[in-house]
C-alpha cells in the first residue's frame, strides 16, 4: 500500500514551483506567490544510538531527557541525555533469579520504579545511587503506574496509582528522603482502591493514566486486556483532598463506564498525546485486540472524557492472528505500532500507513517503544541496540488531508504560514460554499484568494447574487494598497452602483421594507467606513454623479457631509429653498469661504439670521468680502434691509475695531441713506484729526453734500481744516455752529479774525440784527468796533455803537498805560546794568606765589594761567585739556582752528614797526593774534570748569572711561 507521505511528496513535487505568469494563491490580488519549497525530509527519521550494551537490554524507559535501561538482571544504566558521555551504572544487588519485569519513570525523570518478576519493586531516585526496596509493595506484580503530574516533584511523587497483574489498583506515595539507618522508608503508604474485572473476574491493569482537568476535576483511565475504564470526579474535601480515594469511592456501588472489545491480544496499551509539558492531554490511542481506538480527550464533558472515537483496524499483516503489535506511541497526527521486526506509522486522520520501517535481523527482535513527552523523541530497542526517532514537521501535509475532508478551518490552521497552500484551501472552500449556495461565505473566501477577479465577479453575476458580489468587492477593496488608486476607484464606483440599484429595486416594495432599511444601513456603513475613506475621497466626483443619476438626494447630502464637502451640502439646501438648513451647516462648520460664497443668496431670504451668524463668526470673517452681498441686498432701499447692513457694519467698527477704509465708507453711505441721525454722531465719534479717521474725507464730504446733510459737511470741513468753507456752510445752518468753527484755528489769529468778520458781515447784512452783531463783537476779542462799522448801513445811528465805542476807547487807554509802565521798567533795568558793568571793571584777584593749579597741582605762576571769580585757578593748557571733552563737536572744531591759527601767527613786540604794519593790515589780512586769543578765551574760559554748566552736564559721565575700564580694573589687581 502506497503511503500517504509518498502521495504528498509526489503532489508537492508537481506543484512546488509556480511558473511566471501563472496565477498563484494565498496573497492579495496585486501579486503572485513564487514558492520554492525546501528539500523535504521524512517526518520520522530513525537513528541508531552508538551504544553496545555489555549485557542484553531487558527494559528501557525515557522521560525529561533521562534514559534508564536494565542490563541483564542486576545492572541499571542511567544516562542524562544532556550529558550522554557520563553514564551512571547502578547495581541492583540481586542474588536470586528474579528478572526485571517492567520499569516506570515519572514525568520529571526523578523517580524510577523497577518491577521484578518475583513480585518485588525497587525504587531509585535520580539524585541517589541507592536501590531501595519497597516493602509495602511486595507480593504485587506491577503492570502499570499512573503518575501524578499535578503534584509530583523531584523529591516526592505525590499520590500515584499502581496497577497490578491481579487487577488491583493501589494508591501510593514515594519520597526521595533516605534518612539514616532507621530513617523513613521511601514508600509512605500503599493502600488498595479498586479492582478491575472482566467477564471472567479480575483482569490485569495494563495501563493507568491519571490527569487533572483545568476545572479541578480529576480523571483516571485504566485499561485491561479488553476493557477501557473511566473514573471521573472531584477530590473530597479534607486531609485526603489531593488523593484518589474519594474519586474511586464514588464507584463502590456501581461500576465505572467502560469500552469493551471482544478480541484479545492478551495485553493492551494506552498512549496519550500532550501538546506541552504539564498541560492536559488532547488525544488518546488504545492498542487492543480489534485495532486501535483513537479519539480526543475533552475534560469539560461531564459523562465521558472520550469524544470523536473511532477504531482504526490494524494494517494488513498486523493483528492477533498475524504479527501482534508490541507497543504503541501517539504523536500529534500519527500513532506508531511496534512489531517484532518493524515500526509502522498510521495517520490518525485517514488510517493510512505512512511509514513502514523494517529493522535488520542482526539486532534481534524489537522489545518495546516509548516516548519522551518533554522532547517528543521516540525510543525503540532490541536486546542489543537502541534506536531513536526524530519527528520533524509532522503537520506539514495535514492541511491537505483536512482539505480532502472539507474541514477547511483546520486546513487553514495548519497551512497559515504557507501562502500557496493557504490559497488552495481558500479557493476550495469558496467553491464548496458556492455549490452549497452559501454565497456570502463564498464571497469572503474568494476575496482572500488569488483567483482571477473577473472570473469571480462574473460567477456571482451569472448567479444573480448582487449582495455576495458586493461583499466580494468590499473585501477586495479593503485589501488594496495605497498605490492602487485605479483599482480602488473602480471598486468603489461599482459598489456604489450595486447599492443604489438594490435600494431602487426595494424602495417601492412595502413587503421589503425591512430589507430596504438593512440595505440602506449597509450602504451608509460603506460610505462612512474609515477603511474606505481614502478611496471614497479619491472617487467622490464619480460617486456624486452616480447618486445624482439615481436621484438619491438623501445620500448625496449624507455622502457630502462624510467627505466634508459642505459646499455641495449648502448648495443642495439652497436649491431646495431650505435656507435655514443651509445656514445651520455654515454655522456648524464655520468655513469663511463658504460664507463668502453663499451669503449673497442667503441674505435675500434670511437676512437677520445670516447677520447673527456673521456676528457669531466674529473676526474669522473678512467684512470686506461680505460688502458685495450687503450692497446687493441693501439696494432695495427698504428700512429693514438697510438696518441689517448697518447692524453688521456697526459690529465690525465698534466691536471688532475694524480700520479698513472701505468698511467705514460703506457704513457712512448706509448712515447717509437710511439713518441720517446717526451720521453726525459717527463722524464726531471718529474724531477731528485727519490722520486718525478711518473713512475717506473727500468721499464723506461728497456723500454728505449729495444727501444734504450740512452739519455733517461742516464737520468734515473742520476735519479737513477748511475753516473758511466750514464757516460759510455753517452760516447757512446755524450762527452758533459758525462761531465754533471760527474759533478752531487757534494759532492763526489773522484767519480767526477773518472768519469772525465773515460771521459779523453775515449777521449784519443777512440778518440785519445790530444787537446780535454787537454780541458777536463781544464774543471775539480780535474784532474791534472799527472792523465791524463798514458792514453797517449808513442809516444806522451812533446810539447803537455808543457802548461799543466807549469800551474800545477804554481798552486803548488801558493799553497805552501798560506800555508806559513797561517803558519805565525797561529804563530802570538799563541803568542797573550800567552800574554792574562799572563795578565789574574794577574787580580784581590776588595770586600768591604758593598758589597752585587746581588740575595739575603745580605752582600757578610758572605758566600762563586763568583766575576765575569763584577762586579756582588753572594753567592755560590744563584748563584747555579739562574743557575740551565737554565741548560740543562744532566748538571742538572751532577750538582746534583757533589753536592752529595762533600757532601760524608769530607774536610781535609792542610798538615795533612790524607791529604797526600788522595792525594796519589786520583789517584786510584777517583777525589779529589778540582777536584770536580773545576768541579762544571765549571758548575755554567763559566759565569755571568746576563751577559752571560744564560740570552739571557731566554728572552722568562715568569716572572711568568704559573703553579703559578693563585696563583700569587689571591695574588694581
Amino acid at each position: 500500500m502506497a503511503s500517504i507521505l509518498d502521495e504528498y511528496e509526489n503532489s508537492l513535487s508537481r506543484s512546488a514551483v509556480l511558473q511566471p505568469g501563472c496565477p498563484s494563491v494565498g496573497i492579495p490580488h496585486s501579486g503572485y506567490v513564487n514558492a520554492q519549497l525546501e528539500k523535504e525530509v521524512p517526518i520520522f527519521t530513525k537513528q541508531r544510538i552508538d551504544f553496545t550494551p555489555s549485557e542484553r537490554i531487558t527494559s528501557l524507559v525515557v522521560s525529561s531527557n533521562q534514559l534508564c535501561m536494565s542490563l541483564g538482571k542486576d545492572t541499571l544504566l542511567r544516562i542524562d541525555l544532556g550529558k550522554a558521555n557520563e553514564p551512571n551504572h547502578v547495581e541492583l544487588g540481586r542474588k536470586d533469579d528474579a528478572k526485571v519485569h517492567k520499569m516506570f519513570l515519572d514525568h520529571t525523570g526523578s523517580h524510577l520504579l523497577i518491577a521484578l518478576s518475583s513480585t518485588e519493586v525497587l525504587y531509585v531516585n535520580r539524585n541517589g545511587q541507592k536501590v531501595r526496596p519497597l516493602a509495602r509493595w511486595k507480593g504485587q506484580l506491577v503492570e502499570s503506574v499512573g503518575w501524578n503530574k499535578a503534584l509530583g516533584t523531584e523529591s516526592s511523587t505525590g499520590p500515584i496509582l499502581v496497577g497490578t497483574a491481579q487487577g488491583h489498583i493501589f494508591e501510593a506515595e514515594l519520597s526521595a528522603s533516605e534518612g539514616g539507618l532507621f530513617g523513613p522508608a521511601p514508600d509512605l503508604y500503599f493502600r488498595p482502591l479498586y479492582v478491575l474485572n472482566e467477564e471472567g473476574g479480575p483482569a490485569p491493569v495494563c495501563s493507568l493514566e491519571a490527569e487533572r482537568g483545568p476545572d479541578g476535576r480529576s480523571f483516571v483511565i485504566a485499561t485491561t486486556r479488553q476493557r477501557l475504564f473511566q473514573f471521573i470526579g472531584r477530590a473530597a474535601e479534607g486531609a485526603e483532598a489531593q488523593g484518589f480515594s474519594g474519586l474511586f469511592a464514588a464507584y463502590t456501588d456501581h461500576p465505572p463506564p467502560f469500552r469493551e472489545f471482544p478480541s484479545n491480544l492478551g495485553y493492551s496499551e494506552l498512549a496519550f498525546y500532550t501538546p506541552k509539558l504539564r498541560s492536559a492531554p488532547r488525544a488518546f490511542a488504545w492498542m487492543m485486540g480489534d485495532g486501535v481506538l483513537y479519539g480526543a480527550l475533552d475534560c469539560g464533558r461531564p459523562d465521558s472524557l472520550l469524544s470523536e472515537e473511532r477504531v482504526w483496524e490494524y494494517p494488513e499483516g498486523v493483528g492477533p492472528g498475524a504479527s501482534p503489535p508490541l507497543a504503541i506511541v501517539l504523536t500529534q497526527f500519527h500513532f506508531l505500532l511496534l512489531l517484532a521486526d518493524r515500526v509502522e506509522a498510521v495517520c490518525t486522520l485517514t488510517g493510512q500507513v505512512v511509514l513502514r520501517d523494517h529493522f535488520l535481523e542482526k539486532f534481534g527482535p524489537l522489545k518495546h517503544m516509548v516516548k519522551d513527552s518533554s522532547t517528543g523523541q521516540l525510543w525503540a530497542y532490541t536486546e542489543r541496540a537502541v534506536f531513536r526517532y526524530h519527528v520533524q514537521r509532522e503537520a506539514r501535509d495535514v492541511w491537505r488531508t483536512y482539505l480532502d475532508m472539507n474541514r477547511f478551518d483546520l486546513a487553514k490552521e495548519y497551512c497559515r504560514e504557507r501562502p500557496d497552500c493557504l490559497d488552495t484551501v481558500l479557493a476550495r472552500e469558496a467553491d464548496f460554499c458556492f455549490r452549497q449556495r452559501r454565497y456570502l461565505e463564498s464571497a469572503r473566501c474568494y476575496a482572500l484568494t488569488q483567483s482571477y477577479f473577473e472570473e469571480i465577479a462574473l460567477k456571482f453575476l451569472e448567479a444573480r447574487q448582487e449582495q455576495a458580489l458586493a461583499e466580494f468587492l468590499q473585501r477586495k477593496l479593503a485589501s488594496l494598497k495605497p498605490a492602487e488608486r485605479t483599482q480602488a476607484t473602480l471598486l468603489t464606483t461599482w459598489l456604489t452602483e450595486l447599492y443604489l440599484s438594490r435600494l431602487g429595486a426595494l424602495q417601492g416594495d412595502p413587503e421589503a421594507l425591512t430589507l430596504y432599511r438593512e440595505t440602506k444601513e449597509c450602504f451608509r456603513t460603506f460610505l462612512s467606513s474609515p477603511r474606505h475613506k481614502e478611496w471614497l475621497f479619491a472617487s467622490r466626483a464619480s460617486i456624486h454623479e452616480l447618486l445624482a443619476s439615481h436621484g438619491d438626494t438623501e445620500h448625496m447630502v449624507y455622502f457630502a457631509v462624510i467627505m466634508q464637502d459642505y459646499e455641495r451640502v449648502v448648495a443642495y439646501h439652497c436649491q431646495h429653498e431650505a435656507y435655514e438648513e443651509a445656514l445651520a451647516v455654515l454655522a456648524r462648520h464655520r468655513d469663511p469661504q463658504l460664507f463668502y460664497k453663499f451669503s449673497p443668496i442667503l441674505i435675500r431670504h434670511i437676512p437677520r439670521q445670516l447677520v447673527d451668524a456673521w456676528i457669531e463668526m466674529g473676526s474669522r470673517l473678512d467684512a470686506r468680502q461680505l460688502i458685495p452681498a450687503l450692497v446687493n441686498y441693501s439696494q432695495g432701499g427698504e428700512v429693514q434691509q438697510v438696518s441689517q447692513a448697518i447692524r453688521y457694519m456697526e459690529f465690525c467698527v465698534n466691536v471688532l475695531g475694524e480700520t479698513e477704509q472701505a468698511i467705514h465708507n460703506y457704513l457712512l453711505s448706509l448712515y447717509a441713506r437710511g439713518r441720517p441721525d446717526s451720521l453726525l454722531a459717527y463722524l464726531e465719534q471718529a474724531g477731528a484729526s485727519p490722520h486718525r479717521v478711518h473713512y475717506d474725507l473727500k468721499y464723506a464730504l461728497r456723500l454728505c453734500a449729495e444727501h444734504g446733510h450740512h452739519r455733517a459737511c461742516v464737520h468734515v470741513y473742520k476735519v479737513l481744516e477748511l475753516y473758511e468753507e466750514a464757516v460759510d456752510l455753517a452760516l447757512q445752518v446755524d450762527v452758533d455752529l459758525a462761531k465754533q468753527c471760527a474759533d478752531l484755528p487757534e494759532e492763526d489769529e489773522e484767519l480767526r479774525k477773518k472768519l469772525w468778520l465773515k460771521i459779523a458781515r453775515h449777521v449784519v447784512q443777512e440778518e440785519e440784527d445790530v444787537q446780535t452783531a454787537m454780541a458777536c463783537l463781544a464774543s471775539c476779542p480780535l474784532l474791534k468796533i472799527e472792523d465791524v462799522l463798514p458792514f453797517f448801513p449808513d442809516f444806522v445811528t451812533i446810539d447803537h455803537f455808543k457802548e461799543a465805542i466807549c469800551s474800545s476807547l477804554k481798552a486803548y487807554n488801558h493799553h497805552i498805560q501798560e506800555l508806559q509802565r513797561e517803558m519805565e521798567e525797561a529804563t530802570a533795568s538799563a541803568q542797573r546794568i550800567r552800574r554792574d558793568l562799572q563795578e565789574l571793571r574794577g574787580r580784581y584777584g590776588t595770586v600768591e606765589p604758593q598758589d597752585k593749579c587746581a588740575t595739575c597741582d603745580f605752582p600757578l605762576l610758572n605758566r600762563p594761567f586763568y583766575l576765575f571769580l569763584c577762586g579756582h585757578m588753572f594753567h592755560a593748557d590744563c584748563l584747555l585739556q579739562a574743557v575740551r571733552p565737554g565741548l560740543p563737536a562744532y566748538k571742538q572744531a572751532r577750538l582746534e582752528e583757533l589753536q592752529r591759527k595762533l600757532g601760524a601767527v608769530p607774536p610781535l613786540a609792542k610798538g615795533s614797526a612790524r607791529a604797526k604794519e600788522a595792525e594796519g593790515g589786520a583789517a584786510t589780512a584777517g583777525p589779529s593774534r589778540e582777536q584770536l586769543k580773545a576768541d579762544l578765551d571765549e571758548l575755554v574760559a567763559a566759565e569755571c570748569v568746576y563751577c559752571g554748566e560744564l560740570m552739571i552736564r557731566s554728572i552722568d559721565r562715568p569716572f572711568i572711561d568704559p573703553q579703559r575700564y578693563e585696563e583700569e580694573q587689571l591695574s588694581w589687581l
